[in-house]
């Protein structure tokens, strides 16, 4: 069983708590950090991120610093590019924040399919800060409505498959505890993806989404609390290549028999 997961028959471990302390004994206690509004959501936070009319960073450009109803109210006709200087924010393809949901972390998206891979929208019209209120995270995942039914509960870990881990993919209503948590359709990341601040949501229409599934979940990380950055999705192992050619026999000596 993971370290940082367990279902609600179980108790927690002392691996867990372990782990939890190592973490914060490496930096900075999460209350000293709101104290001092260093935050993403915090008074002293600060956010950006620049919009590109098209692909690679070209055409007109608009800087946002605070939520934005309606991008193209910017001049902006479409966007094709974009850099999140500081963050996170949280995108959608509709105006006034409705729609398909996009996480965008601190870096460079040169075009669309590089903040959604769910091939179902390609626009981005509205856009907003995200607060991420906690270094810790925890999360509950229920496989009903209203909180009933099998339950998840996941501490400060990513689970890139649900199913890897005992839990099946219907999930109808969830509790995000700590922490900014964001949760996909599929395995390993990927599909229509849906944003978990902190709250209750009592069923998935309340994260927008057109059925009860999701089968990975990550959290979003606040980089003054993770110094190894936002959340990167690894690249697949490269295929093994040919083996190579035998050597040749060595050429037959003189006056052998």
């Amino acid at each position: 069983m993971h370290d940082g997961w367990c279902f609600v028959c179980m108790c927690c471990c002392h691996k867990v708590e372990d782990q939890c302390i190592r973490r914060m004994s490496e930096q900075q206690s999460a209350p000293e950090q709101l104290a001092a509004g260093k935050s993403q959501g915090g008074a002293g936070a600060t956010y950006k991120v620049l919009l590109f009319e098209f692909e690679n960073f070209q055409g007109c450009k608009a800087e946002f610093s605070a939520e934005c109803k309606d991008v193209t109210e910017k001049k902006l006709e479409k966007v094709g590019s974009l850099i999140v200087e500081s963050g996170p924010w949280a995108g959608y393809d509709r105006h006034g924040f409705t729609g398909e949901q996009f996480i965008l972390e601190k870096g460079e998206y040169p075009r669309w399919d590089t903040w959604t891979n769910s091939q179902n929208s390609y626009t981005l019209l509205s856009l907003r800060p995200l607060k991420v209120d906690s270094a810790e995270h925890k999360l509950h995942l229920y496989e009903n409505p209203g909180f009933t039914g099998r339950k998840m509960e996941i501490v400060d870990d990513d689970v890139p498959s649900l199913w890897g881990h005992g839990f099946q993919d219907r999930v109808a209503s969830v509790k995000s505890l700590n922490g900014t948590w964001v949760g996909y359709m599929y395995p390993g990341y990927r599909g229509r993806q849906f944003i978990f601040e902190r709250g209750d949501f009592k069923h998935w229409n309340d994260w927008e989404a057109p059925a009860p599934q999701i089968q990975s979940v990550r959290r979003v990380r606040d980089m003054q609390w993770h110094k190894r950055g936002c959340f990167t999705v690894p690249d697949p192992a490269p295929a093994p290549g040919p083996d190579p050619d035998p050597a040749p026999a060595p050429p037959a000596t003189a006056g052998a028999s």
